[in-house]
């Protein structure tokens, strides 16, 4: 024990001295081990998928911290947990522009950010509970999967609806005398912007390349997942194999579409009054009656009967 206080302690200084450097190495080698966690890249795409549509917004602008992570998931990732992401991004129509792995790391990101909000919004109050951190982390991350299934069934929406309309264009080009692949391309060239002009030119870029026209059309009807569009694609092979007339296997497929969408426009405008008695019980009913009520009430007041 030092007797002088005035006198410094040479190993106090030195314990300090060495606490010291030792945050300092840490922070030094955190830092250099972050600079090489965020050096690390996914593998490059497929050069063949030039042509794909640019990743979502969010997978764009969180790339930095979102690449990384999916280069240090990808060994870790089940060969059945890929399989099942990269089909639901197969059917939203992004495995050219996402695969299983960014997804996932998008993910992850997304669970960060929102925990990381929470804690923003809670500073003022304090440091916010770890169950409420746990449950913005979870919901973060399930907010991807919410987002994923919409696109696929908007998608899927549009792909029908537009149905009807490609097949006027091909049956209209195949009666005035084209092949099937030059029909497909007029339909293509003329049809309303959507998924289904992307997925068909899609296959006629594959056509190009020199897949097979029946691969390319399974390969569509893999990609959408719709009966109709399998249909479709099961009776343009088996009369082209056979060598029947396309133009009246086409006119009934037009005309089967439309039925099936006149059909179920009539099935949600018969679900339509189930759908909206919810939001009658619960706002528009109790506003009705309080605007009702309210001059009954206030003249009971005023003569005294409510007392």
């Amino acid at each position: 024990m030092n007797p002088n206080p005035a006198t410094p302690d040479p190993v106090g200084g030195f314990a300090l001295l060495v606490v010291a450097l030792a945050l300092a190495g840490a922070v030094v080698l955190g830092v250099i081990w972050l600079a090489g966690f965020l050096a690390v890249r996914p593998a490059p795409a497929d050069p063949a998928a030039a042509a794909a549509p640019p990743a979502p917004r969010f997978w764009r602008w969180g790339a930095p911290l979102i690449d990384p992570i999916a280069a240090h998931l990808a060994p870790w990732l089940s060969s059945r947990t890929r399989f099942g992401l990269t089909e639901r991004i197969r059917r939203a129509g992004l495995e050219s522009a996402l695969n299983a792995d960014r997804y996932l790391a998008g993910k992850c990101v997304a669970g960060l950010l929102t925990a990381m909000i929470l804690s923003v919004a809670w500073s003022p109050a304090g440091i916010a509970p770890p169950s409420a951190l746990i449950g913005a982390l979870a919901l973060g991350f399930l907010l991807p999967d919410s987002w994923l299934a919409d696109r696929v069934q908007s998608r899927l929406r549009a792909v029908l609806r537009e149905l009807p309309f490609y097949l006027d264009v091909i049956t209209l080009a195949v009666e005035s005398g084209l092949n099937l692949s030059s029909a497909l391309a007029q339909a293509a060239d003329k049809g309303p912007a959507g998924p289904l002009r992307d997925e068909l030119e899609r296959v006629l870029r594959e056509l190009r390349t020199g897949r097979l026209r029946a691969e390319a059309l399974r390969a569509m009807a893999e990609r959408l997942a719709l009966p109709a569009v399998g249909s479709l694609v099961s009776a343009l092979i088996v009369a082209e194999q056979q060598g029947s007339a396309l133009a009246p296997i086409l006119r009934a497929q037009a005309e089967q579409r439309r039925n099936e969408r006149f059909q179920r426009a009539e099935k949600l405008a018969m679900e339509a009054p189930v759908k909206m008695l919810m939001p009658l019980l619960v706002f528009i009913f109790p506003c009705t009656f309080a605007v009702l009520l309210f001059p009954v009430v206030g003249r009971m007041l005023m003569e005294g009967w409510l007392k």
